[in-house]
């Protein structure tokens, strides 16, 4: 996302499904989609996103 974009809670949600498919139904503990999970959480917390945005910055 090379910083520009924030990554939202339904980036999130769409990276930790596809990597969920391709192993077999669980995520890594510490992996990609958890990072990113825990990225969009911090950005719903300092304002950047709202918890309801797809793919792009609050308005």
């Amino acid at each position: 996302m090379s910083g520009k974009t924030p990554m939202t809670p339904s980036d999130a949600a769409r990276i930790q499904a596809a990597e969920a498919k391709q192993g077999g139904g669980g995520v890594e503990k510490g992996g990609f989609a958890a990072r990113a999970q825990a990225a969009a959480a911090q950005n719903v917390a300092s304002g950047k996103t709202s918890p309801g945005t797809q793919g792009g910055v609050k308005k």
